[in-house]
């Protein structure tokens, strides 16, 4: 796809990845603007393209007690708020037919979560806005399955999609990323490797997935190493106390050190 055709996008000429970041989740109109406005100021320094990233509700929780979001239009205002205030893209999930045309008008890009992308009329329901799409390759499938999903889109006369490797299931409760399925993906559309979801654990007996956050740097790097178009990070000034994904997010006190590293390699790897 046309990265162009992401409204607002800066910086596609500086030849660097493209970046998705930001919170797991709207948790509230005052962080969602800090960790924007710090993001921001970073990826224009650096000159790296950016979409803020945040889901406007979890469908998706291990535990029925667990955050699902603050209100879908209000977390989609405040995505609203994000986009106007510093004129940036963003993006967040979906999670039904219903979700697509109503975070389509708040929205740039709409995502569908991994465990949801073999669903159809989701994924021609998100193709039908008209929107950019971002199709999270499932845990279970394999890099070539992903070929199928980016049809349906095309199919739908959307030619503005990308996949999203968030890894891939090793077990039970741990996640591995192969990292020849870029190329292979890159083959059906632009793409993306999600570092911090394929640094969860899930399926933990307390009801709440747990990480690795200390191998976001190693999958980072290997990334840029080898090719992929776009990195997406899930970033909180206070992971600890994040209601949602905490265990596998990047503290945003780190961000800047490790952009300035990938920005390096990748500078690298553009000179071969």
């Amino acid at each position: 796809m046309d990265l162009n055709n992401i409204p607002k996008i800066k910086h596609l000429d500086s030849g660097n990845f493209f970046l998705l970041a930001g919170p797991c989740a709207i948790e509230g109109e005052e962080m969602a603007m800090r960790i924007a406005e710090r993001l921001i100021t970073i990826t224009d320094n650096l000159q790296i393209p950016y979409v803020f990233k945040g889901s406007f509700k979890k469908a998706n929780r291990s535990r029925i007690d667990s955050f699902c979001g603050i209100g879908d239009e209000k977390a989609l205002k405040i995505l609203r708020k994000v986009s106007e205030t510093f004129d940036v893209p963003t993006v967040t999930d979906i999670h039904t037919n219903e979700d697509a045309a109503m975070a389509a008008e708040y929205v740039d890009v709409l995502q569908i979560p991994a465990f949801l992308v073999r669903q159809t009329d989701l994924v021609v329901a998100a193709a039908n806005t008209g929107k950019t799409v971002n199709l999270k390759k499932g845990q279970f499938m394999s890099p070539e399955s992903m070929k199928h999903a980016v049809q349906k889109v095309l199919d739908c006369h959307n030619e503005n999609v990308m996949v999203t490797d968030r890894g891939t299931m090793f077990g039970y409760q741990d996640m591995i990323v192969d990292y020849r399925g870029i190329p292979t993906m890159q083959q059906y559309a632009t793409t993306v490797l999600d570092v911090t979801h394929s640094l969860q654990q899930p399926n933990q007996t307390a009801g709440v997935t747990g990480g690795r956050p200390d191998m976001i740097e190693t999958v980072a790097k290997a990334g840029i190493a080898v090719g992929v178009d776009g990195i997406f990070i899930e970033t909180h000034f206070d992971p600890a106390n994040a209601k949602s994904d905490g265990a596998n997010m990047l503290h945003l006190d780190y961000f800047e050190p490790l952009m300035q590293k990938l920005v390096a390699i990748r500078k690298t790897v553009n000179s071969f």
